[in-house]
């Protein structure tokens, strides 16, 4: 989601772009139809609400074992039971995971341990929140929906790696961008606002670029190892990401309706926005391919300004900012260089 009103979905067309039989409008059920995922296990992060459980809840269906990782755990125990109505495979269940706390994350990784593991899908995120800092002193945007997840990913590659030797494929990891990283690049002399004035949006377009770099980084390294990742632009959906934003902000921003508080055309479902997601997870048209910026279960094509609502932007997908991100994400997270 980004913070100014959705536009019509068109955009430039590349030949060799990789498409799908879905569209903008498909659900996550209509993109895992007819697949079976017996025996495949996947983790989503903030998996309690919003395309988060639509994500876990088409993955179940089709016999995927879930685990929801989120920090609430009355909201994911109810989001279990309510996919556990519907799946297919073994029960659903939640494991406590707070993006905000690098402790929080390697505790995870540490119960976790090697089980073979075949999807990580990092959904969770906040968006345009005020100034805060999480309990590592890092901004919260990027902290969480970025170091966070680069954590939890580097943390849980071991297990990605023994998921796609179980299996005889590659193991998927999907990190979930925006549109809203075309509102900046990583600020690289200061990513978490110790000393520069904080803007919300600015700072929500510097974590989506980065869930994207992360996304290229993290191929890099790991598709000779059997695990590929992508990234992803679910669209406009109204979910509790919207939570820290007040009702006149989104009328203002042509979000809803402000005599009838309706949504505006061009928002998604949140059964629309899990498509790519799941999408990017079990596209047969995606099996060994990664570092791309995905949406509308297709890869992107470029940004224009004709059409600035969709596309990807060049700094999301440079591979040299991917590497200096991730040498920035090892020093904060406190990694060992060689991963």
């Amino acid at each position: 989601c980004d913070g100014r009103r959705p536009m019509p979905l068109i955009g430039p067309a590349m030949s060799n772009r990789i498409t799908s039989p879905f569209g903008t409008f498909s659900t996550a059920r209509e993109v895992v139809a007819g697949r079976d995922l017996t025996g495949r296990t996947a983790i989503v992060t903030g998996a309690a609400t919003g395309i988060g459980i639509e994500t876990a809840r088409a993955l179940a269906e089709a016999g995927a074992e879930v685990i929801i990782a989120a920090r609430k755990p009355d909201l994911a125990a109810a989001a279990a039971a309510d996919i556990n109505h519907t799946a297919k495979g073994p029960e659903a269940r939640f494991e406590m995971l707070d993006l905000a706390s690098l402790a929080s994350v390697r505790a995870f990784a540490e119960r976790w341990g090697g089980r073979p593991l075949d999807l990580l899908i990092n959904n969770a995120g906040v968006m345009a929140c005020p100034l805060a800092r999480t309990v590592d002193g890092l901004e919260m945007q990027i902290g969480t929906n970025h170091f966070g997840h680069f954590l939890l990913g580097v943390l849980l590659a071991p297990a990605l790696e023994a998921g796609a030797q179980k299996s005889g494929s590659a193991s998927r990891l999907v990190s979930l961008s925006s549109i809203g990283h075309r509102r900046s690049d990583i600020q690289w002399d200061d990513p978490n606002y110790r000393t520069r004035s904080y803007d919300k949006w600015e700072s929500y377009g510097q974590a989506k670029t980065a869930n994207s770099l992360f996304a290229v980084g993290f191929h890099a390294r790991y598709a000779s190892r059997g695990v590929t990742a992508n990234a992803v632009m679910p669209g406009g959906i109204m979910t509790p990401l919207q939570r820290h934003m007040e009702r006149a902000e989104m009328v203002a921003l042509g979000w809803i309706d402000p005599e009838t508080g309706a949504v505006r055309e061009g928002f998604k479902t949140p059964e629309q926005g899990a498509s790519t997601s799941v999408w990017a997870a079990v596209g047969r048209e995606l099996e060994g391919v990664g570092g791309l910026y995905l949406e509308n279960c297709a890869e992107a094509a470029p940004w224009t300004p004709e059409a600035p609502f969709i596309g990807v932007m060049p700094h999301a997908l440079d591979p040299e900012s991917a590497e200096r991100l991730w040498v920035l994400s090892l020093q904060v997270t406190g990694i060992k260089a060689e991963a």
